[in-house]
């Protein structure tokens, strides 16, 4: 019997393809695309492309050149903060780049092209191995959504739920780049190995990463063991459980702000490895789609009731058995928002927005006291929340993990009205100052409503990377709003603009 988990497998693994199809068959030009969580990145772009090879992003690479055109980058586009899409750039979609190369199974290593999407990924890994007696299985992709390409998980350099990982450089063995002047470049710690620190976690402005060849780990059982606990106790249950050897492992907060228990009390569920003797059911109990929905609608309507009903479930599922890689998936409801606003009665558009905050782990309990106050005083409308834990990432140029975090994830209601989002940028700007008052920083990948103070106090070498990816990148060939948007904001110490950009006489940068 085929279980829903595997169902989501292989129905991920095909709708990309899909899609794929669908936009190629979409005619050419100018058109807008957008982000699939905020829909706040609305952008028109000057052509979509869709490379189905290496050969072809060579070709689109070297037209805009020509064409002295910039270029855009996006995947899954579920990032929020406009690092996909410029305006006018050449959009290069790479949903077409989504085959598996080569599986390695002596090494544990997995070849795949950047534009494949996790569901695909883990089926195809699977496939290459039915029958084995020591399967391979992927380390750690982000949780929440699956529908998200490798060169966009690369870009952002992702996490998941890892109780000991670091974020996902530890998993790259190596990748192919296709670089500003269309030269193919093969990046690892030993070889290219600048733009292999530069490219990940740089946000698609190094250039098209056409294959990544990743780092797999042993297939393993896992249970799940679930509590609803209380933050205080959360740093010391996090020690006991990787003690224990867990594996993965997360805390989902209560949102109901007229409770006591609000940003306190959570769902701590956590993942151990078990014996592959036995057996995981064919059938088990998980959330369908019509769950999430009723969750997603008491999550605004009913915050207390939303907790209760998610809560009950999670305890429910406690003693169940997984594989490890294929428990990170999760089912993402696309535009799940415009149904919602009907039943909600709202007046005007909204979605939800994401913001990741770090602080070292002893200082969690003050940082979200500290949070929860401010919520409370602003009117923070924060949806849905999650903390897990994060390992120092010292590889990577851009480098978010500085030392060992807890990381805290908010997502907030954000209403798509001037006044809406004034006032989201205010709340993610206090979010931003209440780490840093504990020594934390927040992810460059969601939103760009950082203050250039806040900029340069969490991501001191930013200047760097801006002048770094110049060097390597003179004409500002790779741009997209994230980028344009903090070249405007550290303009004064990055001197005068490149040649490509002032050269063609455009205040977009030269698009």
């Amino acid at each position: 019997m085929v279980t829903r988990r595997d169902f989501l497998v292989r129905t991920g693994a095909l709708v990309p393809a899909l899609a794929a199809c669908a936009r190629a068959a979409s005619p050419a030009g100018p058109t807008v695309v957008n982000d699939i969580h905020s829909q706040l990145n609305a952008t028109r772009v000057a052509a979509v492309e869709r490379p189905r090879s290496v050969d072809e992003v060579v070709r689109v690479v070297r037209d805009a050149r020509k064409a002295g055109r910039a270029i855009s980058l996006a995947g899954g586009r579920h990032a929020m903060g406009g690092q996909q899409f410029g305006e006018g750039t050449v959009h290069v979609d790479t949903s077409g780049l989504a085959r598996m190369i080569r599986f390695d199974p002596e090494r544990g290593h997995v070849e795949a092209e950047a534009g494949m999407q996790w569901p695909a990924l883990i089926e195809g890994v699977l496939a290459a191995q039915r029958g084995a007696a020591r399967p391979w299985g992927i380390v750690q992709k982000q949780t929440g959504a699956d529908r998200l390409s490798l060169g966009g998980s690369l870009a952002a350099n992702v996490h998941g739920r890892g109780l000991t990982y670091r974020p996902f450089v530890q998993d790259v063995e190596s990748f192919m780049l296709v670089d500003a002047v269309g030269t193919v470049r093969r990046c690892a710690r030993t070889e290219n190995a600048d733009l292999f620190r530069l490219a990940i976690g740089g946000y698609g402005l190094f250039g098209v990463v056409t294959a990544i060849t990743l780092r797999l780990a042993p297939r393993r059982k896992i249970e799940r063991l679930v509590e609803v606990i209380d933050l205080e106790t959360l740093g010391a249950r996090f020690d006991e459980r990787i003690a224990a050897g867990f594996l993965f492992g997360d805390f989902q907060f209560s949102t109901d702000e007229a409770s006591g228990e609000f940003l306190r009390r959570g769902v701590f569920s956590c993942y151990r490895p078990i014996d592959d003797a036995r057996e995981v059911p064919a059938v088990q109990k998980e959330l369908g789609l019509g769950d999430w929905q009723r969750l997603l609608y008491l999550s605004h309507a009913d915050k207390r009731g939303a907790f209760a009903a998610y809560s009950s479930y999670y305890l429910g599922t406690s003693g169940q058995l997984y594989w490890s890689d294929t428990h990170q998936l999760s089912l993402y409801v696309d535009d799940y928002h415009t149904a919602l606003d009907r039943q909600l009665g709202a007046k005007e558009r909204a979605t939800e927005m994401i913001t990741e905050l770090y602080v070292p782990r002893p200082s969690l309990g003050a940082f979200m006291r500290d949070v929860a106050a401010d919520a409370r005083a602003h009117g923070v409308n924060v949806v849905y929340g999650t903390i897990r834990l994060i390992e120092r990432d010292d590889e990577t140029f851009l480098a978010w993990a500085r030392q060992p975090y807890a990381c805290i994830i908010f997502n907030l209601h954000v209403v798509h009205t001037p006044e809406g989002l004034a006032r989201a940028a205010a709340d993610f700007r206090r979010l931003i100052d209440r780490a840093r008052s504990y020594g934390g920083s927040y992810y460059l990948t969601y939103h760009r409503w950082a203050t250039r103070e806040q900029v340069q106090a969490c991501y001191p070498q930013f200047t760097e990377f801006l002048r770094l990816q110049r060097r390597h990148d003179p004409e500002e060939r790779f741009q997209s709003e994230w980028y344009r948007h903090y070249r405007t904001m550290f303009a004064d110490a990055l001197g005068s603009s490149a040649t490509f950009s002032t050269e063609k006489g455009n205040d977009r940068g030269g698009v």
